[in-house]
């Protein structure tokens, strides 16, 4: 079943309810809008004292808007570690943070400066006019102790020490090595640039150091130079006398010969005056080449010459003297007919000496056996008296002594009888008896002077002698002078032999001509 209700109809209102209605709606819209502009003002309020920053805002194109205080900062400092500063010195470049200069960012200034915007009129302004953005310069300040710091850990990266100059020998020439100068870093130059304008620095990218050269303390050897080079400038000349053949030899060692052997350098405590030394290993084993040159049978002894020229260039006298030639082991192919006697006599070589060299070879030799003539110095065996020689002639049988290479006497003397002769050669005075005795003679020999053994193991010498005696009385060969008498010995007049014993001390060599 329906039911149906009709409607009343709709009567109009009275003007008054109108006029009521109308009010009513008026105040509530009032009302309303005044709630939003309290609630707007009270949100505009907490706004203002909260500590976010307006959006828009920015910091060196970074956006910190709508983000809290610390937010901003923490976003600011992570941002600014980012940037570098390259240091640059020659073609050397090192990049470091800010802060290891000393320049950081105010993080605290910087925020504070970006929260004030917005918060005033003339900053709303400027947000207006920039349509909703702010771009503000961070704040950055300047601490000059972590520069300082850092580049001094930096300076040694950068000094190079300075070299002294010094001075070679180069292909026998010394010449001045030139100083070398070094550099430092310049801190407190370098400290300057950047305290000037650290701002500049940073916004560059970039800090020149100033580095500054270092002076070598030495920088002149131009008298070491000089004073070496006139030392190395010498020719020595070595002079070697000759007993045997009694000549002088003289050799010349070029600069370009002795200048190798020698190493210079600087005088530690006064580099003005030079030092040097002399490798005597390679001066031994150059002289060695170049005496071998002297002659085919004669040389000098490497390890006296070495030192004869040492000397010479220590004291810097230039001459080596007092050297003596020493004569090599000859090899003789016998001959027909020869036998060591008569080998000896033309080599002036007692034979025995001769068989001494030659183990196991005897009188009965072969034509074009070959036998060793041993060197004439084995009979020279002490050092030579230079200034004095006596001669003596078995063909004409004189003697002559010779002082300073003039005559002093000349005598007539006896030499050996055939079967008993005194040997040709050159020998030298080696023992000093006042009156010797011959035990196979039963003979005294006054003034006896020994020049040499025939026989080499023998314990007897041959020498000059006075007048003999027997049982200590009988003078013999008193008469004889002139003509072979002795068994060997040389018979010198009694009135001669003690002035002969006194001046010919040991060493004088003794020629005893065929």
């Amino acid at each position: 079943m329906w039911a149906y209700w009709p409607q009343s109809p709709t009567l109009p209102q009275p003007p008054s309810i109108r006029r009521r209605l109308t009010y009513l709606t008026l105040g509530w819209a009032i009302a309303l809008l005044l709630a939003l502009i309290v609630a707007l003002f009270t949100a505009g309020v907490l706004f203002y004292r909260s500590n976010v920053i307006v959006p828009g805002v920015y910091v060196a194109g970074v956006s910190i808007g709508g983000h809290s205080m610390p937010d901003a900062a923490a976003l600011l400092r992570a941002q600014s570690q980012e940037r570098g500063i390259v240091l640059e010195a020659d073609s050397s470049q090192q990049a470091l943070i800010p802060e290891a200069l000393g320049i950081s960012l105010d993080t605290a200034a910087t925020v504070s400066l970006a929260h004030r915007q917005g918060r005033s009129l003339e900053s709303l302004r400027r947000l207006i006019d920039n349509r909703g953005q702010i771009e503000l310069e961070p704040v950055w300040k300047f601490d000059p102790l972590p520069a300082l710091q850092t580049l001094q850990a930096l300076a040694p990266q950068f000094e190079l020490k300075p070299v002294d100059a010094d001075i070679r020998l180069v292909d026998g020439q010394v010449e001045a090595a030139p100083a070398v100068m070094g550099q430092s870093l310049d801190i407190e130059a370098t400290m300057a640039n950047l305290s000037q304008d650290p701002l500049h620095v940073l916004a560059e990218g970039r800090l020149p150091l100033i580095l500054k050269t270092v002076t070598a303390d030495l920088t002149d050897v131009s008298r070491p130079v000089d004073e070496a080079n006139e030392f190395l400038d010498h020719t020595i000349t070595v002079q070697a006398y000759d007993p045997i053949d009694e000549e002088t030899i003289s050799l010349k060692i070029e600069p370009d010969v002795w200048n190798p052997w020698i190493s210079v350098w600087l005088n530690e405590t006064d580099p003005t005056e030079f030092e040097w030394s002399l490798d005597a290993d390679q001066a031994q084993k150059s002289l060695t080449q170049q005496i071998e040159t002297i002659g085919p049978e004669q040389y000098l002894k490497p390890d006296e010459t070495v030192e004869a020229v040492t000397t010479a260039i220590t004291n810097q006298s230039w001459s080596a003297a007092d050297l003596r030639v020493f004569h090599h082991d000859q090899p003789h192919t016998v001959q027909f007919g020869e036998t060591l006697s008569s080998i000896g006599f033309d080599y002036g070589i007692p034979y025995p000496w001769i068989e001494q060299a030659n183990p196991g070879v005897n009188n009965s030799l072969s034509p074009g056996q070959e036998i060793i003539i041993p060197s004439p110095d084995a009979l020279l065996p002490l050092p030579v008296v230079k200034n004095k020689r006596i001669v003596v002639s078995l063909s004409e049988q004189k003697l002559w002594a010779y002082e300073q290479g003039q005559l002093k006497w000349e005598w007539p003397i006896s030499t050996g009888i055939s079967s008993s002769p005194t040997a040709p050669g050159v020998f030298q005075v080696q023992s000093h008896e006042t009156n010797a005795y011959a035990a196979s003679w039963n003979l005294w020999m006054p003034d006896f002077i020994g020049i040499y053994r025939p026989v080499p193991t023998a314990d007897f010498m041959n020498g000059f002698h006075g007048f003999p005696s027997r049982n200590g009385a009988t003078l013999l060969w008193t008469n004889d002078l002139g003509h072979p008498v002795t068994y060997g010995c040389i018979l010198v007049d009694s009135k001669h032999s003690g002035n002969l014993f006194e001046w010919a001390e040991a060493g004088v060599v003794v020629e005893i001509e065929k």
